[in-house]
């Protein structure tokens, strides 16, 4: 029999057999922007199911090219669907562009109240590059559209509106909106400062670790309007200024802090600093700095922290070409990487038993 074609290896994600839809999973994933572009038309014509698989092919895939597609299933009359899309977007949130930022704020004006307002919110919140195209929102003509992005921006509090709050203060309908933000984003970096001048200020190594965890605990109920100050904070001279703005990253866990954070494991001299990073972004969960990981591991301070973030990596399929290494680490004489490496070894050998479904499903048709 001919080989199926990606539209109907995609249109077999529901197939009543599951041979079948291993195989249809195991293409999706190898088959790259064509398999993307399938699973879009698939969000775009298919059934109510085929639909919802789609969507969370296409969150395990994370091709920020399907994003927009994605967002139009937010606009579904099925609430399975729009729970779908909007489980995609969030798990997607640290690789979509701003073209579905825009997207999804053009929604905004839809969405008054009730559930879909709080949906909305949240995933704009969850969205890093969503702030830009908040931002140009509040220069639209129509003032109620300048309200309903002036309000989102004030419960988001990213820095990153500061000059666009500013240039908003000759518009009449969010002028309040504005001052009372821009306050509100003049007290987060004042506390900020004035808790990391405080610690700088502290001598005595027993005093100085002290001094971070309060620190720590005095910023952490800010939360993710603190995370691009945080992020400056990480290029701090002094390392346990750095050490304190990574923890606070990885307790906060949004995905804005993944890349910075892998800058200071890369490239950090403080051996503390890449101990706080590693454990920061293996909390966020993010896949992007599993080469870092796999590079830590023979580095004695870093291997447990390493093998944890390793065990917490959300797409493990990134780790297949690894699995010999887990494997061997099973045996290791430290319990805690030899339990992570167990971890990842067994969620391999799952995903492995998918692809011989699949591969046996091939040698049928065959």
């Amino acid at each position: 029999m001919p080989k199926e074609t990606i539209e109907t290896l995609v249109s077999e994600l529901i197939h009543e057999e599951d041979w079948r839809r291993m195989r249809a999973t195991a293409a999706c994933v190898a088959g790259g922007p064509m398999a993307v572009q399938a699973l879009v038309e698939a969000l775009q014509s298919g059934t109510t199911d085929l639909k919802k698989e789609a969507a969370a092919m296409l969150a395990r895939i994370k091709d920020p090219q399907a994003g927009v597609a994605l967002v139009g299933l937010l606009e579904n009359k099925d609430e399975a669907v729009r729970k779908a899309g909007a489980a995609a977007l969030e798990q997607m949130a640290g690789v979509l562009n701003t073209d579905t930022a825009a997207a999804l704020v053009a929604l905004l004006p839809q969405c008054q109240e009730g559930e879909a307002r709080q949906l909305m919110t949240h995933l704009v919140g969850a969205i890093p590059t969503a702030v830009i195209p908040l931002c140009e929102m509040l220069k639209h003509p129509d003032p109620e559209t300048q309200v309903t992005a002036a309000t989102m921006l004030d419960q988001l509090l990213d820095p990153r509106s500061v000059d666009a709050f500013i240039d908003a203060m000759g518009q009449p309908a969010v002028r309040d909106i504005a001052v009372g933000t821009l306050k509100k984003l003049g007290a987060i970096r004042e506390r900020i400062d004035e808790t990391f001048n405080a610690l700088r200020a502290v001598e005595g190594s027993s005093e100085r670790e002290e001094a971070r965890m309060s620190a720590v605990i005095n910023l952490l109920g800010i939360g993710r309007p603190g995370v691009e100050i945080l992020v400056e904070y990480l290029e701090d001279d002094d390392w346990l200024v750095r050490e304190a703005a990574a923890d606070l990253l990885g307790k906060i866990a949004d995905v804005r802090a993944v890349e910075p954070l892998m800058k200071r494991l890369e490239r950090d001299k403080d051996t503390g600093v890449k101990e706080l990073a590693i454990k920061a972004l293996g909390l966020i969960g993010d896949a992007r700095p599993t080469q870092l990981y796999l590079e830590a591991i023979p580095i004695r301070p870093l291997r447990v922290y390493a093998m944890e973030a390793l065990a917490k990596i959300k797409d493990v399929e990134v780790l297949r070409p690894h699995k010999e290494l887990f494997d061997r680490l099973r045996t290791d004489r430290d319990g805690i990487v030899a339990y992570n490496a167990g971890l990842i070894a067994d969620k391999l050998e799952a995903l492995s038993g998918v692809h011989g479904a699949a591969q046996k499903g091939n040698s049928q048709d065959e």
